[in-house]
């Protein structure tokens, strides 16, 4: 593998540091040893009912990402899709169910329209709304059967925030096929390249029979073939992302354009720092080894929290030692609280002292004599009194 030596920036987020030759070498290696061991197997098995070319045309092929840093916080239910040179799902033999916005009606009748290509309506199964999939779906066996039904749910990007309610885990604890969003909702128009801003007040009522707020059929059907043939990239809490891009049975240069569009768009539009973020991309198919197709020799995303070679990391304070600390400094904010506190109550007293009048002691005797000799008239005047 020809591994490049270059550290990529931020600022080189447009120029993808992959070598394309590197790509179409690994998938010519994968695709060939996929049908090797097929053949393999298939030998040793014997099985009579085991076709062979059937095993390596079902065999997807995975391009997976490894990040430094975790390039979603939270797990989302809703697939991003990325347009591919070679579609997937191009076969006539994957059954379709689409879940539309009320009514469904309308959209039956775009399905069964001469305007819909008959190879696409052929391949759709079931058209229903959301009010009829509460109604007919609600307990688990049933959910069970609708998922085993059909290879590929397409979802009103309208309700499809609503679908997780009324599926359960049945479909969304994997994401093998979760509803991929699609838009059929009519867009606004647009004047100078701008859409028309909302008409502001109360909006008018709507029959929602008669007045479906949808798009024309030639843009639904286009939205329905980009959907199938899109790569879902389905994002996690972690630092590895898995896409399915391909399949066993394909040429490596139409492996190899996808893998090429794939990494470019999901560099560019999913990973945070760009390609400062990514660590690697290998190609590999379910139980074959990974080939690797690019690695970086930056390990870390920030070099501030990377320590050079004999220098000793600080010690974090951990248990009693951080309580000890923390209850340390503690102990010194209450002292710089007390001792601020302090100047302040010297002041009041001060200035309470300062607004006493000062004390004469001899006015003050010779009010106590004056208020002695009245109490000693008084008594002897009541002493008269008892002896008369």
């Amino acid at each position: 593998m020809s591994k490049s030596t270059a550290v990529v920036k931020a600022s080189d987020a447009v120029v993808s540091p992959v070598d394309p030759n590197q790509i179409t070498k690994a998938s010519k290696a994968l695709l060939a040893h996929i049908k090797k061991a097929t053949a393999a197997s298939t030998a040793v098995s014997k099985n009579l009912l085991a076709d062979e070319e059937s095993t390596v045309a079902e065999t997807p092929i995975w391009l997976t990402l490894t990040t430094k840093k975790h390039i979603a916080d939270t797990n989302r239910l809703q697939p991003s899709k990325i347009v591919l040179p070679n579609p997937l799902n191009a076969d006539n033999e994957s059954t379709i169910c689409i879940i539309v916005a009320d009514p469904q009606r309308h959209y039956k009748n775009v399905v069964a329209s001469e305007e819909f290509p008959e190879d696409l309506r052929n391949r759709i199964t079931r058209v229903i709304d959301v009010t009829h999939l509460k109604a007919k779906f609600k307990t688990y066996e049933a959910q069970r059967q609708l998922f085993n039904d059909h290879d590929i749910f397409l979802a009103d990007d309208r309700i499809v925030n609503r679908l997780p309610k009324h599926l359960g885990k049945t479909f969304f604890k994997s994401t093998a096929k979760r509803p991929v969003p699609v838009v059929f909702m009519k867009q606004r128009e647009k004047v100078d390249g701008k859409r028309v801003a909302k008409p502001k007040g109360p909006k008018p009522k709507r029959d929602p029979v008669e007045n479906v707020n949808a798009r024309p059929t030639p843009e639904i059907v286009a939205e329905i073939r980009k959907a199938i043939g899109s790569a879902l990239v389905s994002l996690s809490p972690s630092t590895n992302t898995a896409i399915k891009v391909g399949y066993a049975s394909w040429d490596a240069e139409k492996l190899a354009a996808n893998v090429e569009k794939v990494i470019k768009e999901l560099v560019e539009r999913f990973v945070p720092h760009k390609w400062s973020n990514v660590r690697s991309f290998y190609l590999k198919g379910p139980e074959t080894a990974a080939l690797p197709i690019y690695q970086t020799d930056e390990l870390w995303l920030d070099d501030s929290k990377v320590i050079a070679d004999g220098a000793e990391p600080e010690k974090a304070n951990i248990g009693k030692k951080r309580k000890a600390a923390d209850d340390e400094t503690e102990a010194k904010a209450e002292e710089g609280a007390k001792d601020e506190s302090r100047p302040k109550k010297k002041a009041k007293k001060a200035a309470a002292a300062a607004a006493l009048p000062e004390s004469n002691d001899d006015k003050l005797d010779k009010e106590i004599a004056t208020r002695k000799a009245t109490l000693r008239k008084q008594k002897a005047a009541a002493k008269k009194a008892v002896e008369v």
